[in-house]
Parts: structure tokens; sequence; C-alpha cells
């Protein structure tokens, strides 16, 4: 979903659970951001919070943003 986006733009964690999960898209908000966090370390996208990159592997609390990796 970030690549059809590009590297300009960026979805929310919701958007990949709502696309899997249907009505049940919270129950899979977790899972949504493990895998962007998976994704992140993989060097494959980027997750930011207020525009800034977060580390995948530290406590992040809050919105945040999926981007691809500007190449």
């Amino acid at each position: 979903m970030a690549t059809a986006r590009g590297p300009e733009s960026s979805i929310c964690p919701s958007d990949a659970a709502r696309a899997v999960g249907g009505q049940e898209w919270r129950d899979l908000m977790d899972d949504a951001r493990d895998c962007a966090r998976e994704l992140a370390r993989a060097g494959q996208v980027e997750i930011t919070q207020r525009g800034e990159v977060l580390d995948p592997d530290a406590q992040w609390r809050g919105p945040v943003r999926i981007r691809i990796v500007r190449r």
C-alpha cells in the first residue's frame, strides 16, 4: 500500500488493518504495527511520527505513518 502511494505520501497502519480485516480491523492494529516494524527493520519502509523517522525497535505511542524508503 505504501508503494502505491509513493515516496511523497504515506499510509496509516489502520489503512492496512482495514484492507485485511474489514469490520474487524481494530483487532489487527497490533499486527499492522508489528508488520510495519518488520518492514522498517528490513529497510523497506520508514515509520514516521510528526514527520520524524522513528526507530522500529524503540517504544513509541500515538499515531504513526508508514512510507516507502526514499532512494
